[in-house]
């Protein structure tokens, strides 16, 4: 293995802690001696050891003089753990490959210094762009202070997210669901706004395997969310949240009693402002959101330029219908020049139906 495969292993390891280790990053971390790799780790959760000292830990032989690939700079502050830059230090490797610097104020640079003067050789860079990528929730978050917000729906092939009659299951097929449902265990929160509570009664849950289940974040701003519904009824268990600019406190004290949390949220437009949600969301250290509301807060979403990323799945499928809905609702952007454009763009397939992802540029919006 050259220096690309390792990191690349070290990648692979970082991706296992997707969902928990939030708001921190993912990292990965592989130590090599004498061509071979004698430890590895992998940051695992929230407040647990990092994965420089996670490999440190599972060495099968002495490090000293080894080489260690880590997918971000080490740090070199107290934080939930001690720095790390102090353990590679005391553990004698002789030279440290590391993918990207890290963003944060506290540790960018600082780590890098820390480790070339005590006299360990330092190279950064490789695969640079793909720990990058991988960490764009993190990126996004050191820097804001607001969560990262990716804008998913299903459509079908002629633009529809229901037929006129409203019904929606099941556009896409199951492998793209099952894709859907791994996304709400990565992402600290999903949320929704009332009316696709009201209309779809959903669970808003991660339906695999060993998932992390989204704190759940419901956009209403005349507190209209029934009381009946599968989220309210379910909120002791799973962490929900409403937004609103009720000022009904009875009303309030009924969803606090089944366990919710209600922020208060100004109006902006008749409807909650999305741009202060986004900070107090930020405060409360959700870092990442999972946007599956209906046309008309996907549109707030993006005209508040709170959306960062977007994801279409795409099927096959002809509903037809002047009134059936499409993904973005509102008055829209009335001139194809002043649009919104997706930049950065992927596409996947799943058995019949296409995921294409890109990230969104406000550039003409602007304009």
């Amino acid at each position: 293995m050259q220096d690309i495969e390792y990191m690349k292993k070290a990648l692979s390891l970082a991706k296992k802690g997707q969902g928990f280790v939030n708001p921190n990053p993912l990292v990965g971390a592989v130590i090599v001696k004498d061509g071979k790799i004698i430890g590895q780790g992998y940051h695992q959760k929230y407040g647990d050891l990092h994965a420089e000292r996670k490999a440190l830990e599972s060495c099968m032989q002495s490090p000293q003089n080894a080489t260690m690939y880590v997918t971000l700079e080490p740090c070199c502050h107290f934080g939930k753990t001690p720095p790390c830059c102090d353990a590679i230090i005391n553990s004698g490797i002789k030279k440290v490959v590391v993918a990207t610097l890290d963003p944060n104020p506290l540790t960018s640079g600082k780590g890098i210094k820390a480790l070339k003067t005590a006299g360990i050789e330092v190279m950064v860079g490789t695969l640079e762009r793909d720990s990058q990528a991988m960490n764009e929730v993190f990126f996004h978050y050191i820097k804001t202070k607001t969560p990262f917000v990716v804008m998913k729906y299903a459509m079908t092939a002629d633009g529809k997210i229901a037929t006129a009659t409203g019904k929606s299951k099941w556009i896409t097929g199951e492998k793209a669901r099952e894709n859907v449902h791994k996304d709400r265990s990565r992402y600290s929160a999903i949320m929704v706004g009332v009316q696709t509570v009201i209309a779809d009664n959903p669970m808003l849950t991660s339906r695999i395997e060993n998932a992390k289940n989204p704190v759940r974040i419901i956009c209403d701003t005349s507190l209209r969310t029934p009381i009946n519904s599968q989220i309210i009824k379910t909120s002791n268990n799973i962490k929900t949240i409403i937004a609103t600019s009720s000022t009904n406190n009875e009303l309030k004290e009924k969803f606090k009693n089944q366990g919710c949390k209600i922020i208060e949220i100004p109006q902006k437009n008749s409807h909650i402002d999305l741009q202060v949600l986004m900070q107090k969301l930020g405060q409360m250290q959700i870092d990442s959101i999972l946007l599956e509301g209906g046309s008309t807060l996907n549109f707030s979403a993006l005209n508040s330029e709170i959306v960062n990323k977007v994801q279409a799945y795409v099927s096959p499928k002809i509903f037809g219908g002047e009134c059936a809905k499409t993904p973005v609702g509102g008055v829209g952007f009335l001139s194809p020049d002043k649009c919104i454009k997706l930049v950065d763009k992927t596409v996947e397939i799943f058995d019949d139906d296409i995921l294409i992802q890109g990230q969104v540029s406000y550039e003409c919006l602007q304009e």
